[in-house]
Formats: structure tokens, C-alpha cells, sequence
């Protein structure tokens, strides 16, 4: 590690919003390990949601007047600001008030926190029970600002209410996450007080009340007033696409090529499928491979197994040759989720790395069988050279970034760098099997379906086929077309996913596009001096930050 860099006027403008956000939304500090504050929620009412975008416009004024006394505060200044400006302007355009889809609105984020609360002494069941007693008021803010979206016109597509209603139905059922959490406990190994018990099943009873009160308020209330249609429109999704890419897309020139990405994607599968099996359609050769049961694995136990080898395996090879990672990085978790959404995720290690990174895979009720082949690349893309390295190593890299750069994370840079990562692994040799490629280039075509798919419905787009313009029930037949197993519940969850979180699909193969697109034109430039492992360093070492501000600290 390099020697510690003096802090700047800049630093302490970041270190200060990032102790701003931990204050107005104290579960985040369970994310990046910062201890204080236990139990608490952020204010997800209207009122909680006008004290963040005021201190955001604080914030904005103190980063514009400061100035950079080294690149790393060029950069810190111009995320900081990139990122202010863009949380007021989605404060005005009410994002907030039509937050709710299946995946990544406070629905699931007030419950989720728990996944990652420690659970190993009593003092952490204290904080779980103090939190449990939290959910009530967390979910009756969320609730007001539903409320407040339908006062003024602002309200999510009934699809995205309907499935609403369901996970709040799940979760208010005494089997359902809470109802079982209480319980949890002696499963782990910690013996609590009757007083403590008392307490977390009293709280958890709570709980389950406050997210039946929700799903009868989406029912009752909200659904009567949310529209058929699920597309947001372009000014919306233009500032929703801005926010994941950190970068203002041409949509329609971003259309097109997602068009002849999927075209290109289907013929090197269909190459790819003949090397499997002579002659072979891509259909063939997958169920070819699908009755292989050599490459078959039964159970979530032979799957975190599997995960953790081949996680374990990828470091210890690409530490040894082609990246300098961290003794502190050589910490992965592979874990099964509690949760079964069908997501497959990971988180970045605590700042002191008392807990490491971890590789989450949420396994969707019923499924039992897993391919390796077309699994692979998905440990490449959360572990090494993905997530784990590029999240890993901004939290690692205390010597040169604050805090604040730490622990950002803009989808474009993020999952475009793990896509980036798959592709890498097939140039760098890991993916010798045919099979392999395949199940890397399945994935590659899923993304690249995205792509059409979210720009296209929610800017009502010409359907590709030429059959009239795009809806949200064409996207789930489009899916189905183009995706192994699309029309499966995994499939369908991602539809959904997509109808009502506008703008954050794309950003994976749009930043992949990216940062092949930026690695070429460095290498044009340095030409026989280009150095790619330097490249990767260099543009590693930054942290996690928009596109647009990537380029400019790599090609200034």
C-alpha cells in the first residue's frame, strides 16, 4: 500500500456528504460496516425525502466552490458534483413518490438490511430486535410518500403495484421472513433471554402488521389509480438512465446498436453450439449439455460449494499472473441468500475488512438443478475479475480515495466492468470448454437483450419486428425469444424487474460497450507501449465512478 495522501478540502466535502447519508439513512452504515446508529431507519416519508435533497443542495454549493489540488480531487469534484446535481433533479421529477417494483424500492430495502446484520452474538440480536420494532415507522413513511405520488399524479404501472402487493403478502405471513426470523436465533447458535425473545417476537409480529398494512393501502388505495402502461417515457428515462450510466446516453442511437448486439450475439452462440456438437442448432447444443449430467449440480449445498472452488481457484490463478490483488481480497464468501427472489448479487467487505466480500445467489423457490456450464461466468462476473476486485480494491485503496469514493457504485462502471470481466476471462484462456463460452455468451445475450427491451418499452419504440411499438406484454414474449429459459419464473421476474426500474438493465452491456470502447483507445494511443494489466490498475484504482468522469481520468 502506498503512502497515505494528505486530505484535501475536497476530501473532507465528501467525508462530510457521505456522514450526511449515513445520517439520513442509517442502514446504509450495515453496508459498508460503519458502526453507530444501530437499528434505525432512514425517513422515507415526504418530509424525510425534503431533508435529503436540502442537504444535497448544501452539499452541491461547498463542492462547486471547492478547488482541486491534485487529479484524485478533480475527479472527487467531478463525481460529487455529478451526483448532487443528479439526486435534486430526481428529487424534483418526484422519483421518489413512484418508488415501488419488484426488486429495489424500500419495499424490499427496509427488509433486506437484516440479510447482512451480524447475527453471531447477543448484542446483534439486541440491534435486529431494535430494528424489527423500526419497521413500523420505516413502512408508514414509505407509505405517505406512495400517498403523497398519488396526490399529484405520480404513481408506478399497476404491474409493479400488483407484484407490491404480493411481496408484501409474503411477508406479513407468519411463515414469511419475519414471522421466522424471531425463531432464527437458536439456529445460529445464540441463546437468548426470555426478555430478548419476548421482545424480537412482539417486534416481529409488528413488523409483519406494518407490511399488511401496506399491502392493503397498494390494494385498496393505490392500485385504483396506477396506469396500464408501464413505460416512464423519455424525459423520465433519460434521468433514470443518467443515474445507472453516470453518462447522457443517445437512446436511440443506444437502441440500435443493442438491435445489432443481440444479431451478433445470436450468430457467435450459433458458432459456438456447432463446436459442441457438430451441426447443431444453439437450441440443440444446450439440451445437449442440459442432459449432461456431468455438469449438473442438485441442491443449494452442491452449489455454494461449487462457487466457493471456482471462486477460490479464479483468485489464486489471477493473483499469480495477470492482476496484483490484495492479501485482504483473497477473502471471498460464496453464500446462498435468504431470500428467494431469483437474484444472484454481491456485497463489497466492511472498510476493515472484518467482514469480506461476498457472492450471493438467491435461488428462486423449486429450482434444484444448476448447470456449471452455464454458470461459470457468472462467479467471474461477481467474484474475480468482477465485483469482488473492482469493489474489493476501492475500499482496499484507503492510502489515495476518502471514504466517499469508497463505497460508490454507478451501475455503468460497476456491472459493466463484471461484464467487461466475462469476456476478459474468455481472452485470458479460463474459458477453453465450448460449453463454457456458450453459457458466457448466453449470458452476453441476455444483456444485450435488455438493452432493446428497456429502452424500447419504456420510450415506446418500434417493436423490432416491425409489429407496432412496444408494450410490456410484448417485452416478456421478447424475452422469452431471446434468453435461455426466458419464460421461466427467473425470466419473468427479470421482465418485471426491467418494467419498473427503468434505466438500470441497459447499463451493464452499455458499459461493457464502454470500457472495451475505452480500453481500445488507450491502447490506440500508447500504442507498443500499452500495458493492459497497467490499464486495469490505473482505471481500478479510481473507485467506482461515472462514465463520463472514467474517460475523462483516463484520457483527460
Amino acid at each position: 500500500m502506498t503512502e497515505p495522501r494528505p486530505q484535501t478540502g475536497l476530501d473532507r466535502i465528501a467525508e462530510s456528504w457521505l456522514d450526511t447519508q449515513l445520517d439520513l439513512a442509517p442502514e446504509l452504515r450495515v453496508m459498508i460496516g460503519r458502526p453507530g446508529r444501530e437499528g434505525e431507519y432512514a425517513d422515507y416519508s415526504p418530509a424525510g425525502e425534503a431533508a435529503a435533497a436540502e442537504a444535497a443542495q448544501a452539499a452541491l454549493a461547498q463542492a462547486r466552490e471547492a478547488t482541486p489540488v491534485d487529479d484524485v480531487d478533480v475527479v472527487t469534484k467531478l463525481e460529487l458534483v455529478r451526483e448532487l446535481e443528479l439526486r435534486l433533479e430526481s428529487y424534483q421529477a418526484g422519483l421518489w413518490q413512484r418508488d415501488l417494483n419488484n426488486i429495489s424500492s424500500p419495499l424490499q430495502g427496509i427488509r433486506d438490511v437484516f440479510d447482512l446484520s451480524p447475527r453471531a452474538a447477543l448484542a446483534d440480536w439486541e440491534v435486529i430486535a431494535r430494528r424489527l420494532g423500526n419497521v413500523p415507522a420505516a413502512v408508514r413513511g414509505y407509505t405517505e410518500s406512495l400517498r403523497y405520488g398519488m396526490t399529484h399524479g405520480n404513481v408506478p404501472a399497476i404491474r409493479q403495484v400488483t407484484v407490491g402487493i404480493a411481496q408484501a403478502d409474503e411477508l406479513q405471513a407468519p411463515t414469511g421472513f419475519f414471522g421466522t426470523l424471531a425463531r432464527d436465533a437458536a439456529l445460529d447458535g445464540v441463546e437468548l433471554p426470555e426478555s430478548l425473545q419476548a421482545e424480537l417476537d412482539k417486534n416481529a409480529k409488528a413488523a409483519q402488521a406494518a407490511y399488511g398494512d401496506l399491502s392493503y393501502f397498494l390494494d385498496d388505495e393505490l392500485a385504483h389509480l396506477a396506469p396500464a402502461a408501464d413505460g416512464v417515457g423519455r424525459e423520465l428515462y433519460q434521468l433514470a438512465s443518467r443515474s445507472f450510466v453516470g453518462a447522457t446516453l443517445d437512446l436511440d442511437e443506444t437502441y440500435e446498436w443493442g438491435i445489432d448486439e443481440l444479431r451478433r450475439m445470436r450468430e457467435e452462440m450459433e458458432r459456438t453450439a456447432g463446436e459442441i456438437t457438430p451441426g447443431a442448432t444453439v437450441a440443440e447444443a444446450i439440451a445437449f449439455l442440459k442432459a449432461d449430467e456431468s455438469r449438473n449440480l442438485h441442491g443449494t449445498d452442491a452449489l455454494k460449494a461449487w462457487m466457493q472452488g471456482k471462486s477460490d481457484e479464479a483468485l489464486r490463478e489471477l493473483g499469480a499472473t495477470h492482476f496484483d490483488i490484495p492479501r485482504e481480497l483473497y477473502a471471498l464468501e460464496c453464500m446462498i441468500a435468504p431470500t428467494q427472489h431469483g437474484g444472484i448479487y454481491y456485497t463489497a467487505p466492511t472498510d476493515d475488512f472484518s467482514r469480506p466480500g461476498q457472492m450471493w445467489w438467491s435461488v428462486p423457490p423449486g429450482v434444484e438443478t444448476f448447470q456449471t456450464w452455464s454458470e461459470l461466468t457468472t462467479v467471474y462476473h461477481e467474484g474475480v475479475p468482477g465485483h469482488h476486485l473492482q469493489l474489493g480494491m476501492g475500499v482496499y485503496n484507503k492510502a489515495q480515495l476518502n471514504a466517499w469514493r469508497r463505497t460508490q457504485f454507478i451501475s455503468g462502471h460497476g456491472e459493466g466492468w463484471a461484464l467487461y470481466a466475462e469476456r476478459l476471462m474468455e481472452q485470458l484462456g479460463f474459458l477453453k470448454d465450448p460449453a463454457e463460452r456458450l453459457g458466457m455468451l448466453d449470458g452476453q445475450r441476455m444483456r444485450a437483450t435488455r438493452v432493446v427491451l428497456d429502452i424500447g418499452v419504456h420510450l415506446g419504440k418500434r417493436r423490432p419486428d416491425g409489429q407496432g411499438v412496444w408494450t410490456g406484454d410484448y417485452a416478456y414474449e421478447f424475452f422469452a425469444e431471446n434468453v435461455l429459459d426466458g419464460d421461466g419464473p427467473t425470466g419473468r421476474f427479470e421482465v418485471t424487474r426491467y418494467l419498473g426500474w427503468p434505466g438500470q438493465a441497459p447499463s451493464y452491456k452499455v458499459g461493457q460497450r464502454f470500457w472495451e470502447d475505452l480500453r481500445d483507445e488507450v491502447k490506440r494511443r500508447e500504442g507498443a507501449a500499452f500495458d493492459i494489466k497497467a490499464f486495469h490498475k490505473k482505471a481500478l484504482d479510481l473507485g467506482g465512478v461515472g462514465l463520463d468522469t472514467l474517460r475523462v481520468a483516463m484520457l483527460g
